[in-house]
């Protein structure tokens, strides 16, 4: 059974981008260039050393935007370079992915 989502609230233009070590480095790869629920809302939270960390934003996408991977790297929203600080993948009752969610610094 896979659930429906919501596609109007779809509405915020970004790019998300990647970063994929090689052997010259880590480089940055565009992997996503579309539409997504983004909230702009500020709170903190502990790392795992204990550290504070303030979040600022959430983003939301339909599906999974990097299948497979875990995604690490920078999004771009309104011109601004965010860096993503997690990453989730919540799943539909029959197993397949059912968005991708971004915690954003």
């Amino acid at each position: 059974m896979k659930l429906p989502f919501p596609d109007w609230c779809l509405v915020t233009p970004i790019k998300v981008y990647a970063e994929v070590p090689g052997e010259d480095g880590v480089t940055n790869t565009l992997i996503f260039d579309g539409k997504c629920n983004f909230s702009e809302r500020s709170r903190t939270t502990l790392n795992e050393q204990k550290q504070v960390v303030e979040l600022t934003g959430k983003a939301l996408f339909k599906d999974d935007i990097y299948p497979g991977q875990p995604i690490k790297g920078y999004v771009i929203v309104d011109g601004i370079k965010r860096s993503i600080y997690r990453s989730r993948k919540p799943r539909n009752p029959d197993g397949t992915i059912y968005s991708t969610e971004l915690d954003l610094m």
